[in-house]
């Protein structure tokens, strides 16, 4: 897994067509919706849902764009209704997708909190991937560092990172190699192209 929460080696994975850049890319970079039985298109994160699958690039413009300019029409091949909030709704359920997959890692000992227990599995390379609160202090997060050839995630809050752990919030986080990690990484991914509105995130290389 690369720095900034970006997914490494999977290029030969699945790829699919974005309906508003047509671009062709790996699908883990973006979202699948689907037509409901009522007509209004219905975010599918866990690609399950049965239908024809419209993708859209896990980006705040394109998902806006595919609201207004008519591209889930063109995708379903009919007229749709696309709810106003369909991009809140997006982010919204990939945090609560990215806080349970961190929530099972802790509860199978794949990931900790707290800035001592997070220090001294970065210092032993237990961690793979470093999460800490974009609301958190800078001046103490600067003290630690992403994991070499891991991930840092730096884009949920404080109070999301707490719900992981049954804590009101939580600042520092560390996930081991446990099998849930590489989703955890795919997932906040989609989120920052929704959230971080294009910015670079700190990536704190060490």
């Amino acid at each position: 897994m690369g720095r900034g929460g970006k997914p490494k080696d999977r290029e030969n994975g699945p790829e699919r067509k974005c309906v508003v850049t047509g671009e062709v890319q790996p699908k883990y970079g973006l979202i699948r919706f689907v037509v409901g039985p009522d007509g209004q298109i219905v975010p599918d994160l866990a690609e399950k849902l049965p239908g024809r699958g419209i993708w859209v690039s896990s980006d705040r413009n394109a998902l806006q764009q595919a609201s207004k300019k008519g591209a889930f029409n063109r995708g379903a091949k009919q007229q749709v209704t696309v709810p106003e909030d369909l991009v809140d709704q997006v982010e919204a359920m990939l945090v609560r997708r990215v806080v349970d997959l961190i929530s099972l890692a802790r509860k199978t000992g794949d990931a900790v909190t707290g800035f001592e227990k997070v220090k001294d599995w970065l210092v032993k390379d237990y961690a793979e991937v470093l999460i800490q609160a974009s609301d958190g202090s800078g001046r103490g997060k600067s003290k630690l560092r992403t994991p070499e050839g891991g991930s840092f995630i730096g884009w949920l809050t404080a109070d999301e990172l707490g719900q992981a752990f049954g804590r009101q919030t939580v600042i520092h986080v560390a996930l081991g190699a446990g099998g849930l990690t590489h989703r955890v990484v795919e997932d906040a991914a989609r989120l920052k192209g929704i959230r971080t509105r294009g910015g670079d995130d700190d990536h704190r290389k060490g």
